[in-house]
């Protein structure tokens, strides 16, 4: 494999993760639990919040290409109201995901972007190999 595929293949993985990490998102932005007490802890025995994700997109340090890792977002919740949970504090609060449905959609626009970008560079990177091979012939 080439070099410029393969730094085109390492931006179709990133994009792919992206967009996982977008549908996990969106998947679970309705997934509420209890407010973490003052100290910041949420007792056993009630749901958690889901934790929102974010890619984190960089050079890769060993070569060209592009390496990913996921962290969550901060803070990872916000405060709903919802007296009727059974989670719910004196104040009739519970945890949402900090989850930004507009921004998960502009997200997964650009991992598709992304992804067909890089399979026209590996295409063209085929048709360039094919040619030189032709010539060399």
């Amino acid at each position: 494999m080439s070099t410029i595929s393969a730094i085109a293949l390492s931006g179709m993985n990133a994009a792919v993760r992206r967009l996982e990490v977008s549908a996990s998102n969106v998947a679970n932005a309705e997934s509420t639990g209890a407010l973490p007490s003052a100290n910041g802890t949420v007792p056993a025995d009630v749901p958690q919040a889901y934790a929102p994700l974010r890619l984190i997109a960089a050079e890769s340090p060993g070569g060209p290409g592009v390496q990913t890792s996921v962290s969550t977002v901060a803070p990872p919740t916000v405060a709903i109201s919802d007296p009727q949970a059974p989670f719910a504090n004196p104040d009739g609060e519970v945890a949402a995901p900090n989850v930004d449905i507009s921004r998960e959609m502009i997200e997964q626009v650009i991992a598709s972007y992304s992804f067909a970008a890089n399979a026209a560079v590996m295409k063209a990177d085929d048709g360039m190999a094919k040619t030189l091979i032709d010539t060399m012939a």
